[in-house]
């Protein structure tokens, strides 16, 4: 009877193998760009003025502040798949407001 040594347990693949971690930083870089500019159009159709557009650009800049808080970065490489479609409905529901506020 032969004796087999015992072999290392092989170590686990990390999560963030891969390309899906980075189409989620770049979606998150595109959706906070494009988030602050919808922002600053927003400002401007309801105040009707650059000051609402500086308004916008403001609250895209505590938008920022307050999503790099949460995650430690303002681009984390281990985002949740839950954060870049919170991120999109955020976006899609400024859009809205946007063209109700065009109309």
């Amino acid at each position: 009877m032969t004796l087999n040594p015992m072999q290392p347990a092989q170590p686990a693949k990390p999560a963030t193998s891969g390309a899906g971690p980075d189409i989620k930083t770049f979606a998150t870089a595109v959706l906070l760009t494009f988030g602050t500019g919808v922002l600053m159009m927003d400002g401007w159709a309801l105040l009707d003025s650059g000051f609402g557009a500086f308004l916008g650009l403001v609250a895209g800049g505590f938008g920022i502040f307050w999503w790099k808080s949460i995650h430690g970065k303002v681009f984390p490489r281990e985002l949740s798949t839950k954060a870049v479609v919170i991120l999109t409905v955020i976006n899609v529901v400024l859009v809205l407001l946007l063209l109700l506020q065009v109309s």
